[in-house]
């Protein structure tokens, strides 16, 4: 059962601003019944720019509703700008917080708002025109690459939990990946980086994996009863297996992103992915 916050289950249980305005200023619909989630938001704007209702319809979990609840609530007295700056992680943050496999509820959230904006201002979203990646659930490549530079995502996990892509069937998980390397290469690149730096060959690169997980990354896991083992570097994408305390761990994916791979960051590539081997 999902460990939902006190602010989650409140929104759920009497969420606010269900329905739907008559004549709305605009309309943002997102998802589909098909996928299992889908959202509709309607929003009122009066002549000097300022929301002054909304309301929402939406078929989906607990996570669904209250992040649609709780987005009327936040965006109600803010001016179209305010509103179009609102990230899904603000919705999760106004929640208390949500379940990392429920963070696409807040980002559909996040996507009916834009919708609804673009509607309003006449314009069509970039969104609309990219390429299908995951047919089950109709998510363009768009919408992943908007998402992994929202949020930092850093693994194929990170993006279905954000985005439901690669959470059906997983036909699309070689695609995912392909775009998350590429993303992250382009978002470091847009860093300023040593005039002396030089590119690694693969051999080099996996020379200095090596000596950055045998010289702290082991000692430290050992610490604690666990232990690390490199399986595989592909490119970017570096697939290692916890082993020992660490792999029963329930923080292994935190030990995973923010230990394993922050200090293969800093050391030897700012674009690597680390994976944990399937």
């Amino acid at each position: 059962m999902w460990d939902y916050t006190d602010k989650v289950q409140e929104h759920f249980i009497k969420p606010k601003n269900v329905g739907e305005l008559d004549k709305p200023s605009g309309t943002g619909e997102v998802g589909s019944l098909a996928c299992g989630d889908a959202l509709k938001l309607t929003i009122q704007v009066d002549e000097k720019g300022i929301i002054t209702d909304a309301k929402f319809k939406t078929f989906g979990c607990a996570s669904a509703i209250a992040s649609s609840s709780i987005l009327t609530e936040l965006i109600k007295g803010m001016s179209i700008d305010e509103a179009a700056k609102i990230t899904n992680q603000d919705i999760a943050d106004a929640l208390g917080g949500l379940p990392k496999e429920k963070m696409h509820c807040s980002v559909m959230g996040r996507e009916a708002l834009e919708a609804a904006i673009a509607d309003y201002r006449g314009v069509i979203l970039p969104m609309a025109q990219g390429n299908v990646v995951c047919e089950c659930f109709g998510v363009t490549d768009l919408e992943i690459i908007h998402a992994i530079r929202e949020s930092n995502l850093r693994s194929v996990e990170e993006i279905t939990n954000y985005t439901k892509a690669g959470g059906g069937c997983g036909k699309c998980e070689d695609r995912l990946r392909e775009l998350l390397q590429q993303t992250v290469q382009e978002l470091a690149g847009t860093k300023t980086t040593p005039a002396k730096a030089q590119r690694m060959t693969m051999l080099q690169k996996i020379r200095k994996i090596e000596e950055v997980i045998e010289r702290e990354i082991r000692p430290t896991l050992k610490k604690d009863g666990g232990d690390i083992e490199l399986i595989d570097v592909d490119g970017d994408i570096v697939t290692v297996s916890l082993r020992g305390a660490c792999a029963r761990c329930q923080s292994s994916m935190t030990t995973l992103k923010e230990y394993v791979e922050k200090k293969l960051r800093e050391q030897v590539a700012e674009t690597l992915i680390v994976e944990e081997a399937r």
